[in-house]
């Protein structure tokens, strides 16, 4: 034993211990770099939005009566001398000097004390409230100082909070192993110290050699400096920061509200969550290295509630985010070193969740469905990864894997699908959630309103919970019920989270052709039609991809009491969509209708109490008529002049619109739809930012869009090319 240490030490000490300690010390010079190249970037953001908030709270606190001092005083305040003296509101006291009130006749020191104390605690309270709202379409000299601060912030994405995170435990871990192995980096200091010195020196030698190798495998060097490159860099300028925001507008609020301490009250974002289940969830730290997107502080609970109760429905709202809980709830199970995950969908959505799954994540996602899915599913099987299937896909994988793989998560999408525990595709949901060590069903139709089905979908995952389910605590309110069912269910609301929200929702709903729907395709790319090819999706109803989508959009509009906007350039497609959705279905809105008679549907639309639903050809509702009443606007098919859509969206996302408005685009895959959104994308967007913002724009789309003739020639021109290759 003395032999082999006496052997080790010198290449513990010396020269290799003093080239350890440099490169200890440079790394630690990396994080230091990192978290102050941070805390200027925040600290430049709040330069700009403290005052924003300041005004904020100023304005609320001008609307609070000064009586109000003496409830936080508990009547010990006398107010008299100041409202004598015209003190009419908390704001005047609380925007006054100490000086200047003790000059105020009856003011003695101790009450302008007890005043300013007063204020300052409603205005404490009223800050926690206030939030600050980003109007792209009135975009002041604060509103972009705001967002090109926040652009460096969003643009260096979730690494910047992991690095920083990171830092801060390097720095931690190192700098004691640093001080107590600075002896080792001297043979000669090693000489003259003690035996004790000498052992704790040599220990912290090997300690700090492993962090090293430790942080050198988590890659935190380019970490660090590839944050602290975007964290430099110069700043965005103001058009191109405004159509950033634009185009990821939640990334900035989420930042916003991290940033400003406000946000939604914690115990409506949490779902009313007992107090227990919610300390439970908070206490579970997600593991978000393999995210790509950084979530906002409700998608993030959702995500740990998911992970500590382990079986659970996720109910929230439409529009809030519920397929980005269940990927991070995927990517914690992944960095902790599960590998096989199983997501189940309507054939729908899978493209959407694919899409997702590699945008926000660094997951691989395997589509197991269609004519390869025996194929896609053996791959899974060997190789791991999000297997995407259909319900009626799941039917047909073999179940007899379990002693092989079992899924460390399952996702069940649009959960109410298996409501009926009869149907086979319950009866296979349930044969996998048996297996699965975590089971997540996401649905945004609001339990409580349907008891019996959420025993149905509850006894899939808690037996104990469903059966101790009733009608009763349904009828009690919303609240009462998710209390009752709390181990297992969690739902939020818009209104719940509306802080955290950008106004503006866009989703971009990609879908798969039909059999029926390629052949109608195809039939229209060889005719060379351009139009027709736009509208092909919808040409056989019964099998539409986009109908079928745009249908469960509106089915959990219903669920919710939400009211929908159905835009298409088409009137075909309005009919089309028209029979499907059968009486319910106002309109349409087109150029063939009077003027007044375009002005009643509208009137009757929002005279509706709760949810309706609007057709409008996208020419005829995009200027003039205001659609306020609605927060879910459907696009049909993408536009060739993208102020025509902008124009449409803005008849309901406009002053006076108290929801978030969604904004659901429906696409194809591989189709014309495609070609339209890629050739569009590639315009220059800072000019397109600048004459969108012009009264010539408004007035005139034709002014600043690209000729319609070239796109539908280059666009009939790639696809035939395409579909003539052989596959």
């Amino acid at each position: 034993m003395t032999d082999t240490g006496a052997r080790t030490r010198p290449a513990a000490t010396g020269r290799a211990a003093r080239d350890l300690l440099a490169e200890a010390a440079a790394l630690l010079g990396r994080a230091r770099a990192v978290r102050e190249d941070h805390t200027r970037a925040v600290d430049a953001v709040r330069a700009v939005l403290d005052p924003l908030l300041s005004s904020l709270v100023d304005r609320e606190l001008t609307a609070i009566p000064v009586s109000r001092l003496k409830d936080v005083t508990e009547g010990r305040l006398r107010l008299t001398a100041l409202e004598q003296a015209g003190f009419a509101t908390v704001g005047q006291v609380h925007g006054t000097a100490r000086h200047e009130l003790r000059l105020i006749p009856g003011v003695g020191a101790h009450t302008a004390d007890q005043a300013l104390a007063a204020a300052g605690q409603i205005a404490d309270a009223v800050r926690e409230t206030v939030s600050v709202r980003i109007d792209v379409d009135a975009p002041d000299d604060p509103a972009t100082a705001l967002v090109v601060a926040l652009h460096r912030l969003v643009e260096a994405g979730p690494d910047a909070r992991r690095a920083v995170e990171a830092a801060r435990r390097l720095a931690e871990r190192l700098d004691p192993l640093t001080a107590a192995a600075a002896p080792a980096g001297s043979r000669l200091r090693m000489l003259f110290t003690g035996k004790e010195s000498r052992t704790r020196a040599l220990d912290a030698v090997a300690a700090l050699r492993a962090a090293l190798a430790e942080a050198a495998e988590q890659e935190l060097p380019l970490l660090f400096g590839q944050v602290s490159v975007d964290l430099l860099r110069a700043p965005e300028s103001a058009p191109g920061a405004w159509v950033d925001f634009e185009l990821r507008s939640a990334e900035y609020y989420s930042l916003l509200a991290e940033l400003s301490g406000g946000g939604p009250d914690r115990d409506a974002a949490e779902g009313f969550l007992p107090a227990g289940i919610a300390d439970r969830v908070r206490a579970l730290r997600l593991d978000d290295s393999r995210l790509r997107v950084s979530l906002r502080g409700y998608q993030s609970f959702g995500a740990r509630f998911a992970l500590a109760q382990k079986r659970v429905v996720i109910g929230d709202e439409m529009g809030l985010g519920k397929t980005v809980q269940a990927i991070a709830a995927l990517a914690h199970l992944a960095a902790r070193g599960e590998s096989h995950f199983l997501v189940v969908c309507p054939a729908s959505v899978l493209i959407n969740w694919s899409r997702e799954i590699r945008s926000r994540s660094t997951l691989r996602a395997l589509p197991v469905h269609g004519a390869e899915r025996l194929d896609a599913f053996a791959e899974w099987l060997a190789g791991g990864g999000v297997a995407l299937t259909t319900f009626d896909a799941l039917r047909t994988l073999p179940d007899d894997v379990a002693s092989t793989v079992a899924p460390a998560m399952l996702v069940v999408d649009e959960a109410h699908f298996v409501k009926n525990p009869a149907t086979r595709r319950s009866r296979a949901v349930a044969s996998w959630a048996e297996r699965a060590d975590h089971v997540l069903f996401l649905t945004g139709t609001p339990m409580e309103n349907r008891v019996e089905e959420f025993r149905s979908l509850v006894r899939q995952l808690r037996p104990d919970l469903a059966d101790a389910v009733s009608t009763t605590h349904g009828a009690a309110g919303s609240q009462a019920f998710r209390r009752a069912v709390a181990p297992a269910y969690l739902r939020r609301n818009q209104v719940d989270v509306l802080a955290e929200l950008p106004a503006l929702v866009h989703v971009d709903e990609w879908e798969e052709f039909s059999a029926g729907d390629l052949e109608a395709y195809r039939e229209a790319v060889a005719s060379g039609q351009f139009m027709r090819m736009r509208r092909a999706a919808y040409t056989v109803p019964a099998t539409s991809a986009k109908l079928e989508r745009l249908r469960e959009l509106v089915d959990e509009a219903r669920d919710n009491g939400l009211k929908v906007v159905v835009f298409s350039y088409f009137r075909e497609v309005l009919a089309t969509v028209g029979e499907a959705l059968g009486p319910e279905a106002l309109g349409p809105v087109s150029g063939s209708v009077p003027a007044a008679r375009r002005q009643e549907l509208v009137d009757t639309f929002s005279a509706v109490d709760g949810h309706a639903v609007l057709l409008s050809q996208i020419q005829a509702g995009g200027t003039g008529l205001n659609m306020q009443a609605a927060s879910v606007v459907i696009l049909c098919e993408p536009q060739i002049k993208p102020t025509l859509e902008h124009q449409a969206v803005a008849r309901a996302h406009r002053m006076g619109q108290v929801r978030t408005v969604q904004v659901h685009r429906l696409l194809a895959a591989d189709s014309v739809d495609q070609r339209m959104v890629d050739l569009l994308t590639r315009k220059d967007r800072l000019f397109d930012a600048y004459a969108r913002r012009s009264d010539l724009a408004e007035a005139a789309p034709d002014a600043v869009d690209v000729s319609d003739a070239d796109i539908a020639r280059r666009i009939v021109e790639e696809e035939q090319l395409r579909l003539a290759r052989p596959e």
